[in-house]
């Protein structure tokens, strides 16, 4: 406890929350198929500590976070957990398709008492607004996840994805459609994962 508190410089009560939220998550697994079996032996890491890792990249000022395929809620709910205490003025925004998933979603909303939007939906049926910052994780391919993205970027939005051991594959097929800028950091939660951060996108002209 008292190293993820000094480590992600949160308070007792947020850190209270997470470990709600974590059995919440285990208990609702019963039920539900929200994440892999596997992963739950080993589910702060894998899950809560992997999240949390990111709201360093956020950057200082962004009002505005969309988080693409949220699952059972990572990163997005950990990064607004977060930013509840460190940066109340960021909203965050929630986008999952499958029903059960947003049952739960909603569920660590009403837990943690965060005022977040989750939306029910696919992304492509999502009204289009531009933020800050969009992330997701374990969702889809890099070029795919930039198909999805730009209709939501701006000039300055940060796209923050978690990535596996093929992470410069998925740069380097990226990178015949899109141009793009970007930074590669090491993941504190797998040896072999990459977080790409990701700004400037911009389709080539002809890039299908």
């Amino acid at each position: 406890m008292q190293n993820f508190i000094e480590k992600y410089n949160v308070s007792r009560e947020t850190f209270d929350l997470l470990k709600a939220y974590e059995a919440s998550l285990v208990e609702w697994q019963k039920k539900f198929n929200l994440v892999s079996n596997s992963s739950l032996e080993d589910c702060w890491n894998r899950h809560f500590v992997d999240s949390a890792q990111l709201f360093k990249f956020i950057p200082e000022g962004a009002k505005t976070l969309l988080d693409f395929g949220s699952g059972a809620g990572f990163p997005a709910m950990v990064l607004a957990i977060m930013a509840k205490e460190k940066t109340p003025y960021l909203k965050v925004a929630l986008v999952e398709s499958i029903n059960k998933k947003t049952l739960y979603l909603n569920e660590v909303k009403k837990i943690c008492g965060l005022d977040v939007e989750i939306f029910n939906q696919r992304i492509e049926n999502l009204p289009q607004q531009k933020v800050d910052v969009i992330t997701s994780r374990a969702m889809a391919s890099l070029k795919e996840l930039f198909k999805y993205a730009t209709p939501f970027c701006h000039k300055e939005t940060i796209c923050i994805f978690p990535k596996g051991k093929k992470y410069a594959e998925e740069i380097e097929e990226a990178k015949k459609i899109w141009n793009f800028e970007y930074k590669i950091f090491d993941s504190e939660t797998s040896n072999e994962g990459k977080i790409l951060v990701i700004n400037h996108l911009l389709k080539k002209k002809g890039g299908k």
